[in-house]
């Protein structure tokens, strides 16, 4: 069988470097134009990647592609990244409310084009000994951050009237409006139970669950209150839901004084609740989740009428997680 040349060949007459369509390769989006129902944000890529994980699946639970799959159907206009809308299914007060938390707290920490923050006055402490954070303090990345503690709550309630009522339902299993407005009525008087810990606080007490009190002993010693409410709390349209979320700044121990008669301002640490701090560590990017059920009865006559006790089951469902900005 007689051998075939190489320059015969039809699969090595193909170029080895043939040049690539650079049209064709990614390109990353700077800005996301988000349509949050009805509501439009225009969101710089680098606040996306800083949001909470917990946050991100509710906005994109089937994942979001940062770049362009390709420019082939572009017209290279400047502002062709406006006409990209992402819908969106999340309230937009809740993302509003996200947002701004995120953007005065990065602005305090690393302060602005007016004013310093405090990063910079906290800078020396990375000089420090090995032994004051473990073996290294350029890892503690507590002294580079700003930390956020989220705490988020997915409240579904069921309602069972009393048995005597005109709460009903037909032979589809619809409700009737005297049923709806009984949802409505249990929906509105969750709404107004603000505070984070009151729901939690009484499962502990009718459980006696330890690991829960210690869940809230370290959520109020890392900045929270046993008083604090929810810093948004909304029902969700058509459904027996009410999402809240609540914010706060993770106390580190790193104590910022008044300045001194020279200007300087001091900056000293409470290694005791550095080390309280670093336990929140581990849920840097790995949102924790705890579900109970919780088990009230509702009053929800108007004054001057009779009782309408009505049951209402809760099923809770917290994730806890760290944010780094």
């Amino acid at each position: 069988m007689a051998a075939v040349s190489i320059s015969s060949s039809p699969i090595t007459q193909v170029s080895q470097h043939a040049p690539v369509n650079t049209s064709l390769q990614p390109q990353l989006l700077t800005r996301l134009l988000l349509d949050l129902r009805g509501r439009r944000f225009s969101v710089d890529r680098e606040t996306i990647m800083n949001l909470p994980e917990s946050v991100l699946l509710c906005l994109f639970p089937n994942g979001l592609v940062l770049s362009r799959q390709s420019q082939a159907f572009s017209d290279g206009g400047e502002n062709e990244e406006d006409d990209e809308v992402y819908g969106v299914d999340f309230d937009p007060e809740c993302f509003a409310y996200v947002l701004d938390f995120f953007r005065n707290a990065s602005d305090t920490f690393y302060g602005t084009n007016t004013s310093p923050g405090l990063f910079a006055a906290q800078q020396h402490l990375l000089d420090g000994s090995p032994s004051d954070f473990g073996p290294s303090v350029s890892q503690n990345p507590l002294l580079t951050k700003q930390a956020i503690i989220v705490l988020r709550e997915e409240l579904e309630y069921f309602a069972i009237p009393p048995k005597e009522g005109r709460a009903l339902t037909d032979e589809h299993g619809t409700a009737n409006q005297a049923l709806l407005d009984i949802k409505h009525k249990c929906g509105q008087n969750v709404m107004e139970k603000r505070n984070i810990f009151t729901a939690l606080q009484r499962n502990v007490h009718k459980e006696n669950n330890i690991a829960e009190q210690h869940l809230i002993d370290m959520l109020c010693m890392s900045g929270f209150n046993r008083d604090d409410e929810w810093g948004f709390r909304a029902m969700e349209p058509s459904r027996c839901c009410i999402s809240s979320i609540a914010l706060v700044l993770l106390k580190t121990g790193i104590v910022h004084h008044p300045p001194g008669q020279n200007g300087e301002r001091p900056v000293t640490i409470d290694y005791n609740q550095m080390a309280t701090a670093q336990k929140l560590l581990l849920f840097w990017r790995k949102p924790a989740r705890k579900c109970w059920w919780d088990g009230l009865e509702v009053d929800l006559a108007v004054p001057g009428e009779p009782s309408i006790p009505v049951k209402l089951w809760a099923r809770r469902v917290w994730t806890l997680e760290l944010s780094l900005v």
